[in-house]
């Protein structure tokens, strides 16, 4: 199928990008691939949505009915010192960077739904429940399309009764807009060298509930961000967020840094005792969990971002790690940068190009305001992955307070996160308390909750480089992470009845968070995308 453009992934960068290329110029044919079972089965976050990209993009984004229904209220922060005690921090205190005064508590996943009947009212075909599996290129090397995966495709690799084909999608130009570590942009980044003399990304973990809370406990608009206990006990950064909707949800969240150095961490342990601080279990005890979700994102801000631009396309969005770390926000700029894209696509077409390089976005896009924000607040995650959550903070009081963020150095963060963990001798064990199955669950239970599923039979999409590193080398030294660095309980040290230890694969749990692909000690784990439309439905995150 030919196309002008072919856009991977229906998040907001991608979305964006449709629709401005149709609001520029109807003539343009637009396709959208979705590997979700629908337009936000897959979308995670917070979140709270600044609307500046939105704004720009549809100004009567009111009168169409966006889902942006519940205005922030209140904005606390909260320095958490342990398990009972905690430290509210001064307004005076928190940049201007960290308020959130006119932005929205929304569901990013309702967000992209919208984004979505607005992209085909103006003529976008959206395909989901296809998995982009595959880049196409012409013969001069430059990106022709995609292809997406075959269905029906039994774990052996022989065609079950249901197979079916995948289907090439031509383009003049492809823009990927997959996410954080999208898979295809990560072989993108890979071939092209785009992150050729660039800083290493930098990723965090971020699980997230959503809850149905009792009328005496939900304060519609309120913000709370923390940071310090319980990831500070073992020397770990990150923060939490729990933020309050609409109609008595509540949705609760921690963010690990991924450059964490003890291998017994969990992440998930993390935030479930982090629910129990007193602080945070006022607002949920007596309520209902009822979804659950995970997803990396990147942190490394813009000395971290790959080049955008490859003959053929286009990266966008988190699959260039567009996030502002600094305002716990990556919605808005992800959706500028495919604003940008869109302008830049829509005059390349204009001209009669097909298939070079856009060179002309790069400087376009650092012109932005989208780009700007993240310059300005570039030296935030080196200064906590360097001097800890206390002094990284007062780090980013002294830049972001009191120069604006214009200091006139960018600190440097030169070690890729995977290779800060220590073995698990030199580690301290961390014994974490059962879930109460009131306030704190299990993995299994969770997972359930996000309403995973894969074809069962089908090829596994979590690849091993090689088949004995999990138990020779990782086991051996790290006490096998993945373990613990998985949120869904995918991956398992089995002992056999001869006493054997074997690596299980469960990947029927995978809720496509991508940290396994980041975080494994011996990068010796790859996520593919497995057979279109598997992975978490989730309704409402």
């Amino acid at each position: 199928m030919e196309y002008d453009v072919v856009i991977v992934g229906a998040g907001p960068s991608g979305l964006a990008a449709a629709c401005h290329i149709r609001q520029l110029n109807q003539d343009i044919s637009v396709c959208v691939v979705e590997k979700g079972s629908e337009v936000g089965a897959h979308i995670l976050s917070g979140a709270v949505l600044e609307p500046t990209a939105l704004n720009e993009l549809f100004p009567d984004w009111k009168e169409k009915g966006a889902p942006l229904n519940t205005p922030v209220s209140g904005d606390d922060i909260y320095v958490l010192r342990n398990a009972t005690n905690a430290t509210k921090v001064p307004g005076l205190l928190v940049p201007d960077t960290a308020h959130n005064d006119g932005n929205y508590i929304v569901s990013l996943g309702n967000v992209c739904r919208w984004l979505a009947e607005q992209a085909e009212n103006l003529g976008v075909e959206i395909f989901p429940g296809f998995a982009a599996a595959e880049i196409l290129y012409r013969d001069n090397g430059s990106v022709k399309g995609i292809a997406t995966g075959d269905m029906g495709v039994s774990a052996a690799g022989e065609h079950k009764d249901s197979y079916m084909q995948g289907m090439e999608l031509h383009a003049k130009y492809t823009l990927f807009s997959e996410g954080c570590r999208g898979h295809l942009g990560k072989q993108l980044i890979a071939g092209f060298e785009l992150d050729k003399d660039r800083e290493p990304q930098h990723y965090g973990i971020g699980i997230k509930e959503l809850w149905k809370v009792p009328d005496g406990q939900h304060q519609p608009g309120l913000v709370l961000h923390s940071l310090g206990w319980p990831l500070s006990e073992s020397g770990t950064t990150g923060g939490s967020f729990l933020y309050h909707l609409e109609d008595n949800q509540v949705v609760v969240g921690l963010i690990t840094d991924l450059a964490y150095t003890n291998p017994h961490v969990s992440p998930f342990d993390e935030f479930q005792r982090y629910k129990h601080h007193p602080v945070i279990k006022q607002y949920l005890e007596g309520g209902e969990r009822i979804s659950y979700g995970a997803r990396a994102i990147t942190k490394g801000g813009p000395q971290s971002q790959p080049k955008m631009t490859f003959p053929g396309g286009l990266l966008i969005g988190d699959n260039a790690g567009t996030l502002n770390f600094a305002k716990i926000k990556g919605s808005h700029t992800a959706m500028k940068s495919g604003m940008v894209a869109a302008e830049t696509v829509v005059e390349a077409l204009a001209a009669g190009r097909s298939g070079d390089e856009l060179n002309e976005f790069t400087s376009r896009y650092q012109a932005s305001w989208a780009y700007q924000e993240l310059w300005k607040q570039r030296n935030i995650g080196a200064a906590q992955h360097k001097w800890g959550y206390l002094l990284g903070s007062a780090y980013a009081f002294i830049d972001l307070k009191l120069f604006g963020g214009k200091v006139p150095w960018t600190l440097s963060d030169p070690k890729p996160d995977h290779e800060g963990m220590k073995p698990a001798a030199e580690s301290q064990k961390i014994d974490y308390p059962k879930p109460d199955g009131k306030i704190s669950f299990d993995k299994l239970s969770s997972v359930f909750l996000s309403n995973t599923n894969h074809e069962e039979d089908q090829p596994v999409h979590l690849q091993l480089a090689d088949a004995a590193i999990p138990i020779a080398t990782n086991l051996a030294l790290y006490d096998e992470p993945a373990q613990r660095y998985c949120p869904a309980g995918v991956y398992e040290v089995v002992e056999e009845a001869e006493g054997n230890k074997r690596f299980q694969i469960n990947a029927q749990n995978c809720v496509h968070c991508k940290t396994c692909d980041i975080k494994d000690p011996s990068q010796n784990i790859t996520w593919v995308t497995p057979e279109g439309a598997g992975g978490p439905n989730y309704p409402n995150m």
